[in-house]
């Protein structure tokens, strides 16, 4: 017994001076350094305001405290950055990047212009992770996704590309419902105008922050019934309402419906480029979290009106990794899943493209 105890007093120590020794190796690297976040798109939007607010607080819980600085790199959707990232950025974890929350999806699709691998991105975390949900007006006598596979819906959404034509779509496709789209509509606001006056029945898209903070009476008074969640969890003050994957009737369709809720569940993610060390990573990772609970860090982000509900690197990295894993002809099935079948274009409507609802 006083050998076994040895020995695991020794392998205790043993690990112990490893960690300190990979914690001073990550010290020692990153001391006297600058990082660069690169934001994947241009000034003043919401990547760019996140990405930006970040790199304020990231570089005190690094080990070494390197300077963080943000620089846009605009293009092609966060593609143009995504490709510099893979091919040129320098492999040491000293650059990092906000990419659009659809990129891991495109990889999936077979999108033009990729020239990465998102398996091979070490990814640190998701910044914001808030479900979408698709709503139906109290009037319109539809409470539950049954209950929609039973009777036709005008569901009201905007553009053509956009997640409000894109999950009643798929709940047509693959779930049986009768929702009959229709995209036009030049924002949410719009929208929820429409249903108000009962033009029509539900919309497509919303998120659930924007819902509790635009109209948080429709909430109280239950104006409003949510058929399902899109994200990697069900909202913690969002209990009941399913998961667009839980919706699922046999293994190919979660498959399926995990491609299609992958962006909410990327959200506005950190990563950093291939072949980083992975004591790097781990610091980068342990970064990011510390950041998110760093007292000060939310008191600003609470005077900015900024919401951040992070995910860690370790399960954005596994989210990742499922929604580029199905097989050709699992990918295949999501493509004819996306396809329209019952949209019509509100008189007048401007053609317009993927904006978030």
């Amino acid at each position: 017994m006083f050998r076994t105890l040895a020995a695991l007093t020794t392998a205790l120590l043993t690990a112990t001076a490893t960690t300190a020794f990979a914690q001073d190796s990550v010290a020692d690297f990153y001391r006297g350094k600058t990082i660069r976040l690169v934001i994947g798109y241009g000034a003043g939007g919401g990547y760019d305001v996140y990405g930006k607010f970040f790199a304020r607080y990231l570089g005190d819980h690094i080990p070494g405290k390197p300077t963080v600085i943000a620089q846009n790199m605009p293009g092609a959707g966060s593609r143009s950055a995504a490709n510099w990232l893979y091919k040129v950025a320098p492999k040491d974890g000293t650059v990092l990047a906000v990419l659009g929350q659809a990129t891991p999806a495109d990889q999936a699709l077979g999108q033009p212009g990729i020239q990465f691998d998102v398996r091979h991105f070490n990814w640190i975390g998701n910044m914001v992770a808030v479900n979408n949900i698709m709503i139906t007006w109290h009037e319109s006598g539809v409470r539950t996704i049954d209950e929609a596979r039973k009777k036709p819906l005008a569901i009201g959404a905007s553009g053509a590309s956009s997640p409000s034509v894109l999950y009643p779509t798929v709940a047509n496709n693959l779930l049986g419902t009768q929702f009959k789209i229709v995209s036009g509509y030049p924002g949410g606001g719009d929208i929820m105008i429409a249903m108000e006056r009962r033009e029509v029945d539900g919309r497509g898209s919303d998120s659930w922050a924007s819902l509790k903070s635009n109209n948080p009476d429709w909430i109280r008074e239950k104006k409003v019934n949510i058929l399902f969640q899109v994200g990697p969890r069900r909202e913690a003050d969002l209990p009941e309402p399913p998961l667009l994957t839980e919706l699922a009737q046999n293994e190919e369709q979660k498959q399926i419906l995990e491609v299609i809720s992958g962006d909410a569940a990327v959200g506005r993610p950190i990563l950093t480029t291939p072949d980083v060390p992975a004591e790097r990573v781990r610091a980068l990772r342990k970064a990011f979290d510390d950041t998110m609970r760093d007292p000060a860090f939310q008191e600003a982000a609470k005077k900015a009106n900024l919401y951040f509900n992070p995910i860690g690197g370790e399960e954005l990295q596994q989210i990742v990794l499922r929604i580029v894993s199905p097989s050709p002809q699992v990918i295949a099935r999501v493509k004819d899943a996306i396809v329209p079948k019952n949209l019509q274009t509100l008189p007048g409507a401007k053609k317009s493209g993927g904006a978030q609802d």
